[in-house]
């Protein structure tokens, strides 16, 4: 998937916007205020991990043990960069994982966050689902 796909997908979801706390360059995906991703583009002297120089990347939430075997299963799939690495991965978008894919990742975060939710939240988004 591309950053333009990614962008229409993650906002295809129930009352989903997108604000930018961090600034221009990092796009942060909410439900009712909650961050369920966010999508921003790797900067070529970022050395946190390399793979994401140069490429758009999203941050996804995600059950511990499922992001595990992500990472193991993909290596664009690393942990979550400036997140809680337990909770979320880190997906970047090089073209080696198919779309199929990162559109469950993305349905698995935004289901994630919306069973935090007050039962009053949660119904008002299951009927829009």
């Amino acid at each position: 998937m591309n950053k333009e796909q990614v962008q229409n997908y993650l906002l295809s979801k129930p009352e989903a916007f997108v604000n930018y706390p961090f600034g221009d360059g990092v796009e942060v995906y909410r439900v009712k205020h909650k961050m369920f991703g966010f999508l921003s583009l790797g900067k070529e002297t970022e050395k946190s991990d390399s793979k994401m120089s140069g490429h758009y990347y999203i941050n996804l939430k995600c059950e511990p043990d499922e992001a595990l075997m992500l990472r193991d299963i993909f290596p664009s799939v690393i942990p979550g960069y400036h997140m809680n690495k337990r909770h979320w991965n880190t997906v970047i978008l090089d073209g080696s994982i198919p779309q199929g894919e990162i559109e469950r990742m993305i349905d698995n975060s935004f289901k994630l966050v919306v069973s935090n939710m007050s039962k009053k939240d949660q119904q008002s988004l299951l009927i829009k689902m």
